[in-house]
């Protein structure tokens, strides 16, 4: 039975980022050791989409794993930018897709997250059997 998911976010300054993770966006951890921290993340789903151009895979043994973009989720858009923009934090101008609102902010380390409020049916609510 899979009990969890582990996201990696590789980073250039994952001191800076994991700071920021803790502080700016709340998220609780535990210390796996020597300041190594681990972050519980919010609810998650998942979806397949078809590989692009602009798709990469990350080499692991003599395969490759799935390229990832991760978005956190919220249900109010405008309230979260306006949370995050009184810690200091910009985001990038709101577009609309047929499947949500969305913006992306940057991490100190200067990677970004997606950040968006879906307008399609979410699994969140969902229970592992």
């Amino acid at each position: 039975m899979i009990t969890g998911t582990h996201v990696l976010f590789y980073s250039e300054n994952p001191e800076a980022d994991r700071v920021f993770l803790r502080d700016v966006l709340e998220f609780r951890s535990i210390d796996a050791g020597g300041g190594w921290l681990i972050f519980a993340l919010p609810p998650a789903e998942a979806a397949i989409h078809p590989i692009d151009s602009e798709s990469r895979h990350q080499a692991h043994g003599a395969g490759s794993l799935l390229g990832a973009v991760v978005y956190l989720m919220c249900d109010d858009l405008q309230a979260e930018i306006a949370r995050l923009r009184a810690k200091k934090v910009s985001c990038s101008a709101v577009e609309t897709a047929r499947w949500g609102i969305k913006t992306t902010f940057r991490l100190p380390s200067g990677g970004e997250l997606g950040l968006y409020q879906p307008t399609h049916p979410t699994a969140l609510d969902l229970k592992a059997e």
